[in-house]
């Protein structure tokens, strides 16, 4: 029988030795070297390891995560009974184990669990944690063959598990193969060989919407719906250069830049009703290729990714000027478009995290994390799960109950001025319904604003006056349906709502 070499008794790869390289026979006879296998790990994220007794789970935890970050069912047997073999002790260790893990991914720690997790039932509950924190799950399936399993379970320096339960547990994770594609994990990663374990190296990646490194300074635009007129002299205003030349393909091209190197931040809503969403994306695209500008998606820059990939939308609200204007564009433009925003973050966690752009705001504790409740609520804000006599979601003016440490910026409700409210400020002025485009400039917290050159389109409903952001309960514009698929997401579980009688109970002391 072929000797199978426990994980333990070879070098592994690491992300701080750098990665072990595994040879293969080329054709002229001389060895070539195999390339490592990278694990790329949202971070901070549950990462849970699959896989029977014996597939080399613990090993790989120890090698690629710090002691505190690992969380093991051994261990917490351990603490119990002082053996990691005592079943006795199984339910206790567990609860013992999702009660750190909870704690754990509300700090926002990354957190790895060590178990078998081969069935469904031992995976729901640290889905479940995930989900509750806003935090992405990650399986790392230890799919290897049942001979190498039982192989390194007998060279064990210490306990053996037995060939009776590696076999029932190799059983269940051929059987639950199926169930994990389904489950929602964020990301899976099959091992299925000694040789490709051997070659894994770990990255860590921090989640799209953390970018606490850049410090600024930055200035942070309102909803430009198109208006690209308004957005040059708003830029102009602001000391930023603008050049816009002809790229080889013979599109346009522009070019900013601020002499004292500060960094524009949209808070998403780039295009719909204005007279030319083609340049304001442009313009947008190309100062964030250039690492000169950042930006967050809005609930129209969502439509318009969905349009963009076949989806059904609703062309109205504005986004019927927008298909319109795309029509005269090449195809290939409209790709670049559709792989831009793609790609964006639903909100922005900047400067240390004492700054937050979102496109509707977000109470604290969605900060810095991810999942579809946190951008649905980034995009369309806090809602009752209600709708009011049109059939528009209920919001809830979350910024009246904020008291998080960071400043958070944001837009979607068109108001006359911006307002400070608790560490959080409205920039959305309604530019494209006549009158105003609004930067805040950071960290000076000054207000920079230039008039709309005319309306290009009738508000649904008035502006929103100062007095009404003090009001609990936001009145929703007209476009603010919800996708099929953010519709989907209003349910029980998800939705961060307020009782329906506090509701009724805060129209009644707040008229509209």
């Amino acid at each position: 029988m072929e000797q199978i070499q426990h994980p333990e008794q070879r070098e592994p790869a690491t992300a701080a030795t750098g990665p072990a390289e595994g040879h293969r026979a080329s054709p002229n006879g001389k060895e070539k070297a195999t390339p490592s296998r990278r694990l790329v790990i949202p971070t901070p994220s549950l990462v849970v390891l699959i896989g029977p007794a014996g597939s080399g789970k613990s090993t790989f935890a120890r090698t690629h995560f710090r002691p505190t970050e690992v969380l093991s069912s051994d261990f917490f047997r351990a603490l119990l009974t002082d053996s990691e073999a005592d079943q006795s002790a199984s339910r206790e260790a567990f609860a013992l184990l999702h009660q750190v893990a909870d704690a754990r991914l509300r700090r926002g720690k990354l957190t790895v669990i060590d178990a078998t997790n081969t069935t469904a039932e031992s995976r729901a509950p640290l889905l479940a944690l995930a989900q509750a924190h806003h935090l992405p799950a990650v399986a790392i399936i230890f799919d290897l063959p049942l001979r190498t399993c039982l192989a390194w379970d007998a060279a064990r320096p210490e306990r053996h598990v037995g060939a009776e339960v590696i076999t029932r547990q190799h059983q269940q994770l051929q059987r639950n193969r199926g169930q994990i594609l389904r489950e929602p994990f964020a990301l899976r990663e099959w091992i299925r060989s000694p040789e490709e374990l051997m070659r894994c190296i770990v990255i860590r990646r921090p989640l799209d919407c953390d970018r606490r490194n850049l410090h600024g300074p930055f200035d942070i635009i309102g909803d430009v719906h198109g208006c690209l007129p308004e957005l040059l002299t708003l830029l102009d205003r602001l000391g930023y250069r603008v050049e816009q030349t002809t790229a080889r393909d013979g599109q346009p091209r522009f070019r900013v830049r601020h002499p004292h190197g500060r960094k524009l931040v949209f808070v998403g809503d780039l295009t719909d009703r204005g007279p030319d969403s083609p340049n304001v994306l442009r313009l947008v695209m190309d100062a964030v290729e250039e690492r000169r500008a950042l930006m967050v998606m809005g609930n129209h820059d969502r439509k318009l990714q969905r349009y963009l990939t076949g989806q059904d939308v609703l062309i109205a609200h504005g986004f019927e000027i927008t298909v319109a204007q795309l029509a005269t564009e090449p195809p290939a433009f409209r790709e670049r478009v559709r792989r831009f925003l793609a790609k964006l973050p639903n909100h922005l966690v900047l400067d240390g995290g004492r700054l937050v752009v979102a496109h509707a705001g977000l109470p604290e504790e969605y900060h810095g994390r991810s999942s579809p409740v946190v951008r649905r609520i980034a995009l369309f804000g806090v809602t009752t799960g209600e709708r009011d006599a049109q059939g528009l979601p209920i919001r809830v003016n979350w910024a009246l109950d904020y008291r998080g440490r960071a400043i958070v910026v944001y837009g979607h409700t068109p108001v006359l001025t911006p307002v400070w409210v608790n560490q959080t400020i409205d920039i959305d002025t309604g530019c494209v319904f006549g009158n105003a485009l609004t930067a805040l400039r950071y960290p000076e917290l000054e207000l920079v604003s230039v008039p709309a050159q005319r309306a290009y389109a009738t508000p649904p409903r008035p502006l929103l006056q100062p007095e009404d952001l003090l009001k609990p309960i936001l009145l929703p514009s007209a476009d603010e349906e919800l996708s099929d698929e953010d519709a989907a997401n209003l349910n029980e579980q998800e939705r961060p709502a307020i009782p329906a009688t506090a509701v009724h109970q805060q129209r009644a002391e707040s008229p509209e």
